[in-house]
């Protein structure tokens, strides 16, 4: 196997989380079990074979490695077609960028462009969905929320025969009802308001955000303003946080990642520090 782009691997129950992020160097993740991943700031070769992407925003970290994806995925001709969700405002950019692209290389930029808005929903599987969330970022940005959906048969119909249920499903009753479990949160780069505005983050099984800066010096104000999260905002939002892993990236290419690592044993308060990983 070619390996030409780091990244590095956590395997938890149900899911295998892979990819790499720092901040204004690449951020790239997948869950291969799902065949889906997040932003393209930079594109493994391993990743290929994935083929359903969801970029966050347009930041060139995040992005960049956007027609390196779609060139090779066309060249290699896998079975299922790349398909990039995307906030609605850059569709028509970035299909302009493909297009240049595929002139300058003389190569295949054959991918199919989804704009998403905030609440849109998109079906991954029987029983998964992606659906898109508002972050707070200075450009457009979307987070992601992958969802298992169930449906189970509503408590007055348990008990009755086989065909009993038949019958009412051939008549039209509704004898169903929908559970859904926030799986995997993914809010890309924001401020803390995106998390606030969004509940959910804090009840998916894992959520993968960011904690760029945990320097005392560094202003949450300025930082908020960038879009980005202070470790203080984890401290405040400590009890909020209902995940069984929160896994933080995008940390600041002014630091070791050992600053951030010491910062959360030494400031994030128990249970939280001990369910929180720190990426890279």
């Amino acid at each position: 196997m070619i390996d030409n782009v780091h990244f590095q691997s956590l395997a938890l129950p149900g899911m295998t989380i892979e990819g790499y992020s720092r901040a204004m160097v690449q951020s790239v993740w997948r869950v291969p079990e799902w065949n889906v991943g997040f932003d393209v700031g930079a594109m493994p070769w391993h990743f290929l074979d994935t083929p359903n992407w969801f970029i966050t925003h347009a930041h060139l970290d995040h992005l960049a490695a956007l027609p390196v994806l779609v060139s090779r995925r066309s060249i290699m001709e896998f079975p299922i077609p790349t398909t990039i969700h995307l906030p609605e405002e850059l569709v028509d950019d970035v299909r302009e960028l493909l297009d240049i692209w595929e002139r300058l290389d003389r190569g295949p930029q054959s991918c199919t462009l989804k704009g998403m808005i905030a609440g849109d929903e998109v079906s991954i599987s029987r029983d998964h969905i992606v659906k898109a969330y508002a972050m707070r970022h200075p450009v457009p940005a979307l987070g992601y929320i992958v969802w298992e959906v169930r449906h189970k048969l509503k408590e007055e119909y348990q008990g009755l025969p086989g065909s009993a249920i038949r019958d009412l499903r051939q008549s039209g009753v509704a004898i169903t009802e929908e559970f859904r479990t926030p799986l995997l949160a993914y809010t890309g780069d924001t401020s803390p308001v995106g998390l606030d505005e969004n509940p959910d983050f804090f009840e998916a099984k894992v959520l993968i955000t960011e904690m760029s800066f945990v320097r005392p010096k560094h202003p949450r104000e300025k930082i908020h303003s960038y879009g980005h999260m202070h470790i203080d905002d984890f401290i405040d939002r400590a009890e909020k946080f209902h995940n069984d892993k929160v896994i933080v990236g995008h940390v600041s290419s002014r630091y070791e990642i050992d600053e951030t690592r010491l910062a959360v044993r030494d400031f994030v308060p128990s249970p939280l520090k001990e369910r929180l990983h720190v990426w890279g």
